[in-house]
C-alpha cells in the first residue's frame, strides 16, 4: 500500500523552508524533500514596519515553487505557518491574501510560544539519553527558547531578536568595524538578562544560521544534513568564527567554504547571538540540530 505523503511549509523572516516526508506505517516519517530558500521577507521590516515589494515577490515566489514541489510529489496534504515576520508587518494581511490567491497556499500565522512548542518538537532527539534539555532556535527576526524534559515543556518564550534585524541595526560597515561589534555584544548581553545558568544536561541549537556555522567549521563545501545534526560547536569555535566574519568583508565571506551565499550579510550577527547565549546559560558546547519548525509541524499536524 502506498503510504500517504504531506508538505510543511514555514515561512519566516530570513527564509523560507519546505518539508516534504511520507508517513510510515508505524507512524514515523521518511524524508522525500527539505529544502530551503532565504527570500528575506522581512528585510527592512525592522525600520519601515512592512515588507517591501521586493521582498514580498521574493517570498511569494518561493512559495510558489514550493507549492510546485508539493505536487509534484503528489502530497495529501499541506500545511504552511507564518513567524515572526507576519506577525509584525503591518502589510501582512495583504501579503497573506496575494500568496492564497496566487499560488493557493494559506498560511496561518502562528504566536511565539507555539513557535516554540513546534522547535521543541524537532530538536528533543538531537541529544539522546538528556534528561533536562534547553532549546534555542536563532531566526531573521526573533529567537525562541525552550525548556523542557522528556515531552514535557517546562518553559517557553520568544524574544524579538533575531540575525536579520540586528544586521540592520549594528552591522552597517563592510567589514564591520570593531566598534560595531562591541555595541552589538553590549546589546546582546543586555537584551538576554534573563537567560541564566539552569538545571539542564545539554543545549540544543537550530535555525540556518547554526546549521551554518557547523557547515563552517566542517569547511562542507556540499551541505549534508546527516553530519550537522548532532554536531557540537565549542564557545572557543564561536569566538573564532566571530572573528573569521568581523575581519571579513560580506563579498569575502560569501567564499568561506560551508558558509551559504546568501547569509553571508547576517551571519556575524548569528554567531553573536549564539555566543551570547551560550555564555548566558553557562555551558561550553551546544549541539546543532536540523530539524525546525517544518518537523515538529509535520509530527504535530500528520502524526499518528
Amino acid at each position: 500500500m502506498t503510504q500517504a505523503r504531506y508538505a510543511t511549509i514555514d515561512v519566516g523572516s530570513n527564509s523560507v523552508l519546505i518539508h516534504v516526508a511520507e508517513r510510515q506505517a508505524d507512524g514515523t516519517f521518511k524524508a522525500i524533500a527539505d529544502r530551503a530558500e532565504l527570500s528575506r521577507l522581512g528585510d527592512g521590516l525592522q525600520a519601515t514596519g512592512v515588507f517591501s515589494a521586493e521582498a514580498m515577490d521574493r517570498t511569494a515566489a518561493a512559495l510558489g515553487a514550493f507549492v510546485e514541489l508539493a505536487q509534484a510529489n503528489e502530497v495529501a496534504d499541506t500545511v504552511a505557518v507564518g513567524t515572526m515576520a507576519l506577525r509584525t508587518a503591518k502589510n501582512a494581511p495583504q501579503f497573506l491574501e496575494r500568496v492564497e490567491a496566487e499560488v493557493g497556499l494559506r498560511v496561518e500565522v502562528i504566536p511565539g510560544e507555539e513557535e516554540a512548542r513546534l522547535s521543541y518538537m524537532a530538536a528533543r532527539s538531537a541529544i539522546t539519553g538528556a534528561k533536562q534539555v534547553a532549546i534555542f532556535d536563532v531566526g531573521g527576526g526573533s529567537t525562541e527558547f525552550i525548556f523542557g524534559s522528556g515531552d514535557q515543556i517546562a518553559r517557553k518564550f520568544s524574544l524579538n531578536i533575531g540575525a536579520l534585524r540586528l544586521t540592520e541595526e549594528y552591522c552597517k560597515s563592510d567589514p564591520v568595524t570593531p566598534d560595531e561589534q562591541r555595541q552589538l555584544m553590549a546589546y546582546l548581553e543586555e537584551a538576554f538578562a534573563e537567560l541564566t545558568p539552569g538545571d539542564f544536561d545539554g543545549l540544543v541549537g537550530m535555525g540556518g544560521a547554526i546549521t551554518n556555522m557547523a557547515a563552517v567549521k566542517h569547511e562542507m563545501v556540499k551541505y549534508d544534513p546527516d553530519v550537522i545534526q548532532g554536531c557540537q560547536l565549542t564557545v572557543g569555535e564561536m569566538e573564532r568564527q566571530l572573528e573569521l566574519y568581523r575581519g571579513r568583508t560580506v563579498a569575502q565571506r560569501r567564499e568561506l567554504a560551508g558558509l551559504q551565499p546568501k547569509r553571508a550579510d547576517t551571519i556575524l550577527a548569528g554567531a553573536a547571538i549564539v555566543t551570547t547565549v551560550m555564555r548566558k546559560l553557562g555551558v561550553d558546547t551546544v549541539t546543532v540540530s536540523d530539524r525546525g519548525v517544518r518537523h515538529g509541524l509535520m509530527v504535530d499536524r500528520f502524526g499518528s
